[in-house]
C-alpha cells in the first residue's frame, strides 16, 4: 500500500496557524508524511519576507514533517501569474513528485483561496487528490469570487474555518455543496500564544494604549494614497476623541513609510503619543502582549479576532466610505466591510463604542440574510439559488442605511426589487428596452468621438 502524505499550502503566517490549530484538533487523519509548502504572493516576492521567515513560525514547523518553498519550486514564475498548461500537468507532476521525494505517494491536499493561484496550480498539477479548504479571515462568509472548474471543485471535501461571528455560516464553496468545519477557537488561541512568546517583538508602551490597524488599500486601487492616508488619521483623530492618549499604529507590511511621520505628527498635535509596531507580527500578537484599551480598524479580520477571541472593545473607521468606492460590485472585499460596518460600532459613536459586545442571534441572522442578497448580487451565476432570498431581503428590508451594500445600477441589471419605481419595473425584464438602451449608448458614444 503507498504511503499517504499530506500537503498544506500557506502564504501568511495567520493561515498557516489555523492549519496548525487544525491539525492539534485532530480534524485530520494521520498521514505518514506532512509536508508545509510555503508561498509568497507579494508583488516582488524577492525583497518581501516569506511566511517561514516571520517570528514565531519555527513552532508552528514543528507540525510538520518538512517545509519546502513553492516559489522556489516553480523559478522563475511568480505564484500568482501561473499554473500549469494542460498538456504539461504530467511533466510537473514527476518534476514535483520528484523534486519533493515524494515517489508515488497518495497526496492529499490543504489550500486556501482554491479559486486562484497558487493553490489551484497546486490542485491542478496533482489530479485526483482530495482536497480540504480552509478559510483565512471574513472572506470565507461571501460567495466563492470566479467560477471554480467542477474537476477541482467536486473534489473539495470541506471549508475549515474559524467562528470568527458566532453563528454565522459561511458561504464559500456552497456551489459545491462543501460543509463548513470549525477550527476550534481554543486550539488556535493556544497556537497564537506560541507566536507570543519570544519577548523582543513589540516596543515597550507604558498603559494600555489604542491599537490601529493600518491596511494598505491603495495597492489594491481602493483608494488612493491621500484617502488611505487620511483615513489612518481618522484612525488617530477617533482614538484621541476617545480619550485615548497613548496609540500604537501597525502599518500593512507593505505600506509607506512616510505615514508614520504623519500620524505621528498627527497625534502629537491632539495631545497623545503614537508609536509604531514594525515587526512583522501577527495582529494577535499585539493583542496578548499589549492588550489594548481599544482595537480601530477599518475591515480588517483582526477586529473580530480582538472582539471575540480576547474580550476587547473594538471600533471601526471609514467603512461606508470604501463601500462606496469599492469596484467592482463583485470585489471579495465587499463581505467583510459589510460585516464590519453591519455589526462594529463607528469610532465616532463614543456611546455605541464603550456599550459594544459581541452581536445576538438576532442580529446575525440579519446579517446572514443580508450576506445572501449581496452575495447573490456579486455572483448570480455561481449562486442562482440565492435569487430568491434576496428578492426576500431587498423587497422588505431596504432602506437609508442598507443602501450602502448595495448600487442601484447592480440591482438593475439583475432585475432585483429596488432598482427602479415600481411601476417601471417591467423595464429590466424587457429585451426591446434593453437593446434600444445599448443602441442609444453606442450612438452616444460615437458622437463623444466626432
Amino acid at each position: 500500500m503507498p504511503r499517504t502524505t499530506q500537503i498544506f499550502c500557506a502564504s501568511t503566517l495567520y493561515g498557516a496557524a489555523t492549519l496548525a490549530a487544525a491539525l492539534d484538533a485532530g480534524l485530520f487523519a494521520p498521514a505518514d508524511r506532512r509536508l508545509l509548502l510555503v508561498t509568497n504572493n507579494a508583488t516582488n516576492p524577492e525583497i518581501t519576507p516569506s511566511v517561514d521567515a516571520m517570528p514565531g513560525f519555527t513552532r508552528i514547523a514543528e507540525r510538520f514533517d518538512e517545509v519546502r518553498s513553492w516559489n522556489a519550486t516553480i523559478s522563475p514564475f511568480h505564484p500568482s501569474g501561473w499554473s500549469p498548461r494542460a498538456d504539461d500537468i504530467p511533466m510537473w507532476e514527476r518534476y514535483v513528485r520528484l523534486l519533493w521525494n515524494l515517489g508515488d505517494d497518495e497526496i492529499q491536499l490543504a489550500v486556501e483561496s482554491v479559486q486562484v493561484n497558487p493553490a489551484l496550480a497546486l490542485c491542478q498539477l496533482f489530479t485526483g487528490a482530495p482536497v480540504d479548504v480552509y478559510a483565512d479571515g471574513l472572506i470565507s462568509y461571501g460567495p466563492t469570487r470566479d467560477k471554480i472548474d467542477p474537476l477541482v471543485g467536486t473534489r473539495i471535501g470541506r471549508l475549515l474555518h474559524l467562528d470568527l461571528v458566532p453563528g454565522l455560516t459561511p458561504l464559500l464553496l456552497t456551489e459545491f455543496d462543501v460543509p463548513a468545519e470549525l477550527v476550534p477557537s481554543e486550539a488556535f488561541l493556544k497556537v497564537l500564544g506560541e507566536l507570543a512568546e519570544p519577548e523582543d517583538q513589540l516596543p515597550s508602551v507604558a498603559e494600555q494604549p489604542a491599537l490601529l490597524l493600518g491596511q494598505y488599500l491603495a495597492a489594491l486601487g481602493i483608494l488612493t494614497d491621500a484617502e488611505e492616508e487620511d483615513l489612518h488619521l481618522q484612525m488617530v483623530r477617533g482614538a484621541v476623541g476617545l480619550g485615548h492618549r497613548k496609540l500604537v499604529f501597525k502599518p500593512h507590511p507593505v505600506a509607506p513609510a512616510r505615514w508614520t511621520k504623519l500620524l505621528e505628527d498627527e497625534a502629537s498635535k491632539l495631545g497623545a503619543e503614537l508609536t509604531l509596531l514594525d515587526r512583522p507580527v501577527l495582529a494577535e500578537v499585539a493583542f496578548q502582549r499589549l492588550r489594548p484599551a481599544l482595537v480601530v480598524g477599518c475591515f480588517s479580520t483582526a477586529l473580530f479576532t480582538a472582539a471575540g477571541l480576547y474580550g476587547l472593545p473594538v471600533a471601526r473607521v471609514g467603512t461606508d466610505s470604501v463601500l462606496a468606492r469599492l469596484t467592482p460590485y463583485q470585489n471579495s472585499n465587499r463581505v467583510p466591510l459589510t460585516i464590519v460596518d453591519a455589526l462594529l460600532p463607528d469610532i465616532a459613536d463614543a456611546a455605541a463604542v464603550n456599550a459594544w459586545s459581541m452581536p445576538p442571534r438576532e442580529r446575525v441572522e440579519e446579517l446572514a440574510a443580508l450576506l445572501k442578497a449581496v452575495g447573490f448580487a456579486m455572483q448570480p451565476k455561481i449562486y442562482p439559488g440565492l435569487r430568491g432570498a434576496a428578492e426576500a431581503y431587498l423587497s422588505k428590508h431596504l432602506n437609508p442605511h442598507t443602501w450602502r451594500y448595495f448600487k442601484r445600477k447592480r440591482l438593475t441589471s439583475l432585475a432585483l426589487p429596488g432598482a427602479v419605481p415600481a411601476q417601471l419595473s417591467f423595464i429590466p425584464r424587457n429585451a426591446t428596452v434593453r437593446r434600444l438602451a445599448r443602441r442609444a449608448r453606442a450612438l452616444k458614444q460615437v458622437a463623444g468621438r466626432k
